[in-house]
């Protein structure tokens, strides 16, 4: 087996690390978990609803998982109807807004920042004393871009450390007042958690950003029956706005494979000597898609096959999330430049992006990728760090990095820190690197991926 505990000093195996061995080939169709930001959305929007929503392909992920345990503490039915691991249907029966209650006790949001933010700015707008709290890795992320708009628009809010980590209290106030908020840093987790807020505040809430995040929470809403509008800024950017006091209606979705989720395997393709993997369906969102159009520069062959999207259930209409097949093969990778505007539409996938960078020919840069520092960890020092060991050569400046290529990759032992897109990334290394490379905590990998080690192994031809 390539995948393997590692022997401990006394002799037995240590269940805390994987081991990966270089593959000969890669072939197959890896199975991918549904898309993990749709599936959060999804969740939460039925828990708005009046009435019976299904959720069909939902990421089965510990991070989705905490959503789904999030609104049943509210007064949410939420029922796994069926999963294969990766991949869980959900029926959700929710009283509706009007009828969520405040929960009996702290609401444990894990390791999720998605389920935090998101959930905050529901509960901005639900009377009630509300704790949000999670794990240790969620207590050091920064909470301050959302505590100030929802301050603004009436919730009381506070958390530790000078307003700024979890826990945090939510004392939520109906009906909240519309706010016009441009974001210092663009992020699709802020706007949303605003713009979910903003459905329970008097007259219009906007939130203008510099550069256009990801759209999903703006189409599941427009799919929901209400009312979003996009407006392009002069000089760039885009405003987006909703109107206060819409209902949302509940609806049937299915959800694409994650995009995040395939760049691994997007990566795998491309740095690996004989390669050809098919991944399908995958959501294809032009606020997604960077990483596709990213390594597409750098020289990756990647096949597009568009596919029509059907109706989200029967009886429901398209929530409107392009998808396509996607087929990647064996190439010759060059260097690029990438510009802050670009990390940002890629930042959950610039850790695969950098070990893309160790196989290129010439120095890519990556550029303005701060955001990375307050993710489930410091990425920024992660990726640097856990390249290095493997005979990667990374430059870091700042928020800037600079890696040269192509380098012969050496199995090493790597540092997940905890962050299952840092494991993930290591473990591809692992397949081109020479020797044996192992990842500590590997589990972290099912946040967002279960079995993703597993499939590692499948793709080995």
């Amino acid at each position: 087996m390539t995948i393997q505990a590692r022997p401990n000093l006394a002799g037995g195996a240590d269940p805390d690390v994987a081991g990966v061995r270089p593959a000969a080939r890669l072939r197959g169709r890896p199975g991918l978990p549904g898309d993990k930001s749709i599936s959060h959305r999804a969740l939460l929007l039925a828990a708005l609803a009046a009435g019976g929503s299904e959720i069909r392909g939902a990421g089965d992920g510990a991070d989705v998982r905490t959503t789904a345990g999030l609104i049943a503490r509210l007064g949410v039915t939420v029922e796994r109807a069926r999963s294969d691991g990766r991949r869980v249907d959900y029926r959700v029966v929710s009283p509706g807004i009007d009828g969520l209650h405040e929960a009996d006790g702290i609401l444990d949001c894990g390791n999720s920042g998605t389920t935090t933010r998101l959930a905050a700015g529901i509960l901005a707008g639900l009377p009630g004393y509300h704790v949000l709290d999670g794990d240790d890795s969620l207590r050091r992320r920064p909470l301050a871009r959302i505590i100030g708009p929802l301050r603004e628009m009436g919730a009381e809010v506070h958390a530790r450390r000078g307003d700024s980590l979890l826990p945090m209290t939510v004392v939520g106030h109906a009906p909240l007042q519309g706010i016009d908020h441009r974001t210092a840093v663009p992020s699709a987790q802020v706007k949303s958690a605003i713009l979910l807020a903003g459905l329970r505040a008097r007259g219009e809430t906007t939130v203008r950003e510099s550069v256009a995040t990801r759209d999903h929470t703006e189409r599941m809403l427009r799919a929901r029956g209400v009312a979003v509008r996009r407006t392009e800024l002069e000089g760039g950017g885009v405003a987006v706005s909703v109107e206060g006091g819409k209902t949302v209606q509940a609806i049937g979705e299915i959800v694409p494979a994650d995009p995040s989720a395939a760049a691994f395997w997007l990566v795998a393709g491309a740095i690996h000597p004989d390669a050809e993997l098919v991944l399908e369906a995958v959501g294809i969102n032009p606020t997604r898609r960077a990483i596709i159009d990213l390594l597409r520069r750098m020289g990756a062959v990647i096949e597009e096959r568009p596919i029509a999207a059907g109706p989200a259930a029967p009886g429901s209409g398209d929530v409107g999330e392009p998808l396509a097949d996607l087929i990647v093969r064996s190439g010759e990778l060059h260097a690029i430049d990438v510009s802050p505007v670009e990390v940002a539409q890629a930042i959950d996938e610039i850790p695969i992006l950098c070990l893309a960078a160790t196989q290129a020919r010439g120095t890519t840069t990556l550029r303005g990728a701060g955001e990375l520092r307050a993710k489930e960890s410091d990425r920024i020092a992660g990726i640097a760090e856990g390249l290095a060991a493997l005979g990667g050569q990374v430059r870091v400046d700042g928020d800037d990095l600079s890696i040269s290529g192509p380098t012969r990759l050496v199995g090493a032992a790597t540092d997940s820190r905890g962050d299952h897109r840092l494991a993930m990334t290591f473990a591809i290394a692992g397949l081109i690197a020479s020797g044996a490379t192992t990842i500590s905590d590997p589990d972290c990998a099912a946040i967002s991926y279960p079995g993703f080690f597993a499939i590692l192994e499948g793709v080995r031809a």
